[in-house]
């Protein structure tokens, strides 16, 4: 129970974590909060993806049917149970580290590589989708399911907006413009 349950909390997280920090670029929250409390708390969803995924990766590690080690743990593509799905969640876990670090190494890279690693997490949660739909025990109850599915669609959509919206457009200083007479 314990892996089943750590594994659909880790992915509720790091798909919160990805919805709300599409929802923060994309603008669609207006000024409804701060900036700095909407980054705390995506910042914050991400971290409690990356423990709970420790918590499910540890209990695979204890776990007796599937007997993984280290390094079926830590190697993609290293465990002979559902090598690719295995593969996708050591893949996530590797991608969910470096975003979540990159939070606190912001200020030493800049802006601009900062933002190039936070792109990984479009990947990390493809990579954690794939592998709760190919390797998740409850990938088939309707509630599990309905959540990979509406996660997705949810995710989709922002991307989209994101990429189809109209960039904001600075607001121009005005200027009193004297007309000849």
């Amino acid at each position: 129970m314990l892996i089943r349950g750590s594994g659909v909390v880790a992915f509720m997280l790091l798909a919160a974590a990805a919805i709300w920090g599409l929802l923060v670029s994309t603008g669609i929250l207006g000024p409804v909060v701060k900036a700095k409390g909407l980054t705390w708390f995506h910042e914050s969803i991400g971290i409690a993806a990356l423990l709970a995924t420790a918590v499910h990766m540890t209990a695979v590690g204890m776990d007796e049917y599937v007997a993984f080690g280290p390094r079926e743990l830590f190697v993609p593509g290293a465990s002979t149970w559902q090598p690719l799905a295995t593969a996708f969640g050591v893949t996530a876990f590797y991608s969910l580290v470096v975003v979540s670090v990159s939070f606190y190494v912001k200020r030493w890279i800049g802006q601009a590589r900062w933002r190039a690693i936070h792109y990984l997490a479009f990947g990390t949660y493809v990579a954690a989708l794939s592998h709760g739909l190919m390797a998740g025990t409850d990938r088939t109850h309707p509630v599990v399911f309905g959540l990979y599915v509406a996660s997705a669609v949810l995710v989709a959509a922002l991307i989209a907006v994101r990429a189809f919206a109209r960039p904001r457009q600075a607001a121009a200083p005005s200027r009193r413009t004297v007309e000849p007479v």
